[in-house]
């Protein structure tokens, strides 16, 4: 898909929104005076400030990459008057396009961890780098409970409070926590934070057999409004369906992640989950011919719960895409305004 200047008028976009670990990656730190080379809002006798190439933005073959390109796209086509394409790709083919031709331009969702050796030849031949990191959180994994169950009690903000906690959820009966499949390598990591927390006796561990009946179970014992502790991650979009709240893991220890992960941890230690790097990877070509795009990348961050609204969005019936991004777009100025900056129209 194309973007142009003229193609879609801001307006409209408010209008219809009212209607509606073999090797490690290697990063770069990036030069913070990039942030101060200007909002990108040009005098209309003078050049976009992305130039007169189209900018192309991966589109990676996931719902929240996908969205991620397509807000981009219409916030450069619209704001700054960019020709913008989005091309579909995925981790591996887009992240070695970007190390050897420079395009596409733009991967507003890159783990670079999942593709080391692809990312690390890139920023070896100096062809691309990470803008910023895509979401403003580092965590994706967690424990979680209804909202409801913190609200009737507010001494239960972190996993370190659950066994004091869990005896007076149930009437003195077990609480059930939901993990996952068991042969997903964080049922393994739940079971030993359970033994860690001292709540392995307290807890019914149920794993169940698959992605959507672990979604079934924790639909309906929230539905229920049955005291229950589950294990999930983000972006996604149960998160934003179902009223949660995110138990507060405490701090990551490298070393008793390591035993964690193990069938066979003899001494369990509390560890929040291993955070994980997911950037906005850039070619070069992006900072040394248009630096006003490149900050306005640097400032792309994302909270991950709104990426999780915009997934719930993306559930709904008839909702595609890009009409969940038109929505973002014609809505969500609060958080976009500080991505292309505050002299942006």
């Amino acid at each position: 898909m194309v973007y142009t200047a003229g193609r879609t008028k801001f307006v409209a976009l408010l209008l219809l929104g009212l209607m509606s670990a073999p090797a490690l990656a290697q990063f770069t730190v990036l030069d913070q005076a990039q942030d101060n080379l200007g909002s990108g809002v040009t005098d209309t006798s003078t050049p976009p400030p992305c130039g007169t190439q189209t900018i192309s933005i991966a589109s990676m073959n996931w719902p929240s990459a996908q969205l991620l390109a397509e807000i981009h796209a219409q916030l450069l086509a619209e704001t700054y008057g960019c020709a913008v394409r989005v091309t579909p790709g995925d981790l591996a083919s887009t992240g070695s396009s970007m190390g050897s031709s420079g395009q596409p331009a733009v991967a507003p969702e890159t783990w670079p961890t999942r593709v080391a050796d692809v990312w690390n030849t890139g920023i070896s031949a100096q062809m691309l780098r990470p803008a910023a990191s895509t979401y403003v959180e580092a965590g994706f994994e967690g424990w979680f409970v209804a909202n409801a169950i913190v609200q009737a009690r507010p001494a239960l903000q972190r996993a370190a409070d659950l066994a004091a906690v869990l005896p007076m959820l149930n009437a003195g009966r077990k609480v059930q926590f939901i993990s996952c499949p068991a042969d997903w390598a964080c049922a393994v990591i739940n079971r030993n934070l359970l033994a860690a927390h001292g709540v392995s006796e307290m807890v019914e561990l149920v794993e169940p057999g698959n992605r959507f009946e672990m979604d079934s179970l924790i639909a309906e014992a929230v539905s229920l409004r049955e005291p229950v502790l589950f294990y999930y991650w983000q972006p996604n979009a149960v998160l934003a369906q179902l009223d949660l709240f995110a138990l507060d893991m405490g701090e990551y220890d490298a070393e008793a992640a390591k035993c964690l992960a193990q069938r066979v941890c003899a001494t369990p230690q509390p560890s929040a989950f291993p955070p994980e790097t997911v950037l906005v990877a850039l070619s070069e070509w992006v900072f040394t011919d248009i630096p006003a795009i490149a900050g306005y990348f640097q400032r792309s961050s994302l909270p991950l719960a709104e990426m999780n609204a915009l997934l719930a969005q993306l559930n709904a019936p008839g909702a595609t895409v890009a009409s969940v991004a038109e929505r973002f777009v014609a809505e969500r100025d609060d958080i976009w305004r500080n991505w292309t900056g505050a002299g942006a129209p």
